[in-house]
């Protein structure tokens, strides 16, 4: 909500400039997002001016030379402008600018010689000061000297709002007493205790009970109160249709508001104002001068005030006329019965609609507008008099309109017997000590809560405290009295004090801190982690190659999603990695190493996964859900560094020993890795991560496809189930023995080079050497392949690393042999014969 600070000082001015008031507010609750400065540069440069000649240019039939009386403070008195509006004529008071003043769009006005006659500054049209998009003629001030009380030469910020700071404010959903002007002046003059002004609509030039009418008065009837708690309306004649004066063009303008004609300009300035909106029907366009409210039929149509028709249901509510819907109720009024140029009866509708019904029909036709936007957060029906109170005073000021005597009120306190206020509660001094660890005078609370319209009374052991109507749908108990308390008398003055924990103490589970370890074992390895999005688009699955009997392309579907681009539950972390590698790689971040972790979520039965079949979480939804890792690595591993070689750059194996790194760091596993088919990996350089047989993710280098989708050069990755691997380490941690001893006898380190069938996996021989050596072994490892014309067609010789060690004794040869043999024989199980 944009609020300009010269209509805010109308009411309560603290004597502090924008930064000042952008302070108070936001550490009182009201959050300004910004400052904006909306009209002209310098104020001071522009002044009042009457046009004492006008004579043909000598040079340009469209242009004339005028004189203009500025006033003797304005220099010389006055000024030779050169004018190309049509309108222009001596007698007129005009808006004129200086040389040296600077208009709403930066340009800075200078002396010019226009077709030979030097003109010495501007007769302005209202949207060279903001005022409008009038173009088409200057903005007059007066006609005659006579009708005018305006000086040549008083400075046009005295008589047009032509500058002022706006204050952009964030209004939380709970605060729609904020939605208007004075409700943010009542907000700052609690913040201050700068003097507030008495509400505009304090004086009602209208009147109660029924309306009086030559005629029979128009009818309204409400045939769905819970929808429409009240409605009331008033009637004008004699309404004479035209622009709006300056003044409130100005403040719209400023206020973010396209000024459109004097009626419709007041129901936006009276909604700005009060923040309760209203719509104004052209009384002779109402069929039948009968208004009735009503629930929507099935399929039932209405054309609105934008040119478009808008299909309805049943939970959407209407207001009709005696030939059908005219409007749709809180969101925007019908084309048949807007008013019009030559309109002269005007009825004033101002009503209360449900909040979460307005907001439903909002999303549902796509129709969101600044009334919608105040109705569905709840306002009150006391709001609609306020509203009607001071949108008669302008209708009677600004169209010169007579307001009919009486008020039509369908639910209003006559009719429903509500009171005009909200709830008694009882404020506790002690609960305000307990709940804020500090004491305010009990004094200083009721002053504060009078400020914000509360009616405080002293009660035995603190405050009885009255809620006013506006605040009902946010302020129902103790707790939400002493926020108010807290936040008016300073946020910033509460101690720090520690909650009262009587001897509780709080420690990580042992999960948790196995999460942290493996964040840390990554940053400290050089990956940066990010945080992408839940949210994921339907295109994802597609991008990924993934097919349709891919479990990670059924994913679930978010009911109120913020776009098509968020609509889906995300099943995998890989795409979040490849939107964050994107955008660094298109501003030349072309080596990355990133990481993330996260939730993801999968529909159906426990066991559907994208991670090779890993079981899920249920989350009470009907999805599984877990914690996911995934990393992405592209281009160098390093920098270049002096006296070395080229860095590595990322490939499978670089993807491998991260995940190595992470199951040493976790003591999680044993890993196992088998042979992927992830449409989004690079055949032949990818694998599937298994623990205990069971597959809980993968790893490997992306697919050239889907790394051109996502401009990519190429990168590894992996993915694995988190929470699997942590359950996995915490098992381990409870199966071990303690501490072994690693340097109480030294290794003995034998080689071994055997040649298998080309089809038997590294890892697949590593496990056989483990279970064939027993306990001996210490460590395994591959340090060299071949493949040629020595070992022969489909075969290839690995050599292994054998480390073997006692906790007992130093290891001989002859120890080691037996171990050696049966190594040797349980290689040639598999295929493979020793290479001599």
């Amino acid at each position: 909500m944009r609020v300009p600070l010269t209509w805010l000082r109308e009411y309560c001015d603290p004597g502090l400039d924008a930064k000042g008031i952008e302070e108070r507010l936001t550490m009182t609750g009201t959050k300004v997002e910004a400052i904006h400065h909306h009209g002209v540069g310098n104020p001071e440069r522009f002044v009042v001016g009457r046009v004492a000649d006008t004579q043909p240019h000598p040079d340009a039939d469209r242009l004339r030379v005028c004189r203009v009386d500025l006033g003797a403070g304005a220099g010389e008195g006055a000024a030779t402008i050169v004018c190309g509006a049509p309108n222009v004529a001596a007698g007129q008071t005009v808006a004129v600018a200086r040389p040296g003043a600077v208009l709403p769009d930066g340009n800075e006005l200078r002396e010019a010689r226009l077709r030979g006659v030097l003109s010495e500054g501007m007769i302005l049209a209202e949207d060279e000061l903001a005022l409008g998009s009038g173009h088409d003629g200057i903005l007059i001030l007066g006609d005659r000297a006579a009708d005018s009380q305006l000086l040549p030469g008083t400075p046009l910020a005295d008589v047009l709002p032509i500058a002022t700071d706006v204050l952009e404010l964030e209004i939380t959903p709970n605060r729609p007493d904020c939605l208007g002007v004075y409700g943010v002046a009542r907000e700052l003059h609690a913040a201050t205790g700068a003097p507030l002004s008495p509400p505009p609509w304090a004086e009602d030039p209208g009147g109660e009970g029924p309306i009086g009418s030559r005629g029979a008065p128009p009818e309204v009837t409400v045939e769905c109160p819970d929808l429409c708690p009240r409605f009331t309306a008033r009637v004008f004649e004699n309404v004479t249709v035209a622009p709006s004066p300056a003044w409130l063009r100005g403040r719209l303008m400023a206020a973010g508001q396209r000024p459109i004609s004097n009626v419709v300009d007041i129901t936006n300035y009276v909604m700005l104002l009060t923040g309760q909106p209203l719509h104004a029907f052209d009384l002779d366009r109402v069929a039948g001068e009968r208004l009735t409210v009503r629930r929507a039929r099935e399929g039932e149509q209405v054309r609105t005030l934008d040119g478009e028709t808008r299909r309805l249901d049943p939970e959407m509510v209407v207001i009709e006329d005696a030939e059908g819907p005219t409007s749709i109720a809180g969101l925007m009024g019908g084309a048949r019965s807007e008013v019009q140029p030559d309109t002269t009866r005007v009825l004033l509708e101002v009503a209360t609609w449900n909040g979460p019904n307005i907001h439903r029909s909002s999303v549902l036709l796509g129709l969101r507008s600044e009334a919608s936007g105040r109705f569905e957060k709840g306002l009150a029906p006391e709001q609609c008099m306020h509203a009607q109170a001071v949108a008669t005073r302008l209708m009677i000021e600004c169209s010169g309109a007579t307001v009919l005597n009486g008020t039509i009120d369908v639910g209003g306190v006559a009719d429903s017997g509500a009171q005009p206020h909200g709830p008694m509660i009882r404020l506790r001094d002690s609960r305000v000590r307990g709940i804020l660890g500090m004491s305010v005078p009990v004094e200083r609370q009721a002053a504060i809560l009078e400020a914000l319209d509360f009616r405080a009374e002293p009660a035995e052991d603190g405050l009885d405290v009255r809620v006013p109507a506006l605040r009902r749908g946010d302020v129902a108990r103790e707790a939400d009295l002493i926020e108010e308390v807290a936040r008016i008398n300073g946020l910033e003055r509460l101690p720090a004090t520690l909650p009262k924990r009587r001897g509780a103490y709080g420690l990580l589970s042992p999960g948790q801190r196995l999460r942290r370890r493996a964040v840390d074992v990554l940053t400290g390895r050089g990956l940066y982690e990010v945080v992408g999005w839940t949210f994921t688009s339907p295109s994802l699955a597609d991008r990924l190659r993934l097919g349709p009997e891919d479990v990670r392309r059924d994913a679930a579907a978010v009911e109120n999603p913020l776009s098509e681009e968020q609509s889906l539950l995300r099943t995998t972390l890989l795409g979040s990695l490849l939107d964050a590698a994107r955008q660094n790689s298109s501003r030349g971040m072309g080596d990355l190493r990133l990481f993330e972790i996260g939730t993801v979520f999968h529909p159906g039965a426990p066991g559907r996964s994208g991670n090779g079949g890993a079981r899920g979480r249920p989350s009470g939804t009907g999805i599984d859900e877990h914690r996911s890792l995934a990393l992405l690595l592209a281009g160098r591993l390093h920098e270049a560094g002096w006296g070395a070689g080229d860095p590595p750059v990322a490939d499978f194996f670089a993807a491998k020993g991260f995940l190595e790194a992470l199951v040493r760091a976790l003591r999680a596993g044993p890993l196992e890795l088998a042979p992927a088919a992830e449409p989004f990996l690079r055949p032949g350089r990818s694998a599937a991560i298994l623990l205990g047989g069971e597959g809980i993710g993968w790893l490997g280098e992306l697919h050239p496809l889907v790394a051109e989708s996502w401009e990519l050069q190429g990168a590894s990755c992996l993915e694995i189930d988190l929470d699997r691997l942590v359950e996995s380490a915490i098992e381990n941690d409870r199966r071990s023995e303690g501490y072994v001893d690693l340097i109480g006898y030294p290794p003995l380190r034998q080689d071994l080079a055997v040649i298998l069938p080309a089809e038997v996996a590294a890892g697949e021989a590593l496990a056989t050497v483990r279970a064939a050596a027993g306990e001996l072994l210490n460590d395994v490892r591959v340090f060299d392949v071949y493949t040629g014309p020595q070992v022969g067609d489909g075969r290839r010789s690995l050599a292994l690393a054998l480390s073997f060690r006692s906790s007992e004794r130093t290891l001989t040869d002859a120890d080691v042999a037996p171990v050696r043999e049966g190594i040797v024989a349980a290689l040639r199980r598999l295929g493979g014969e020793l290479r001599v």
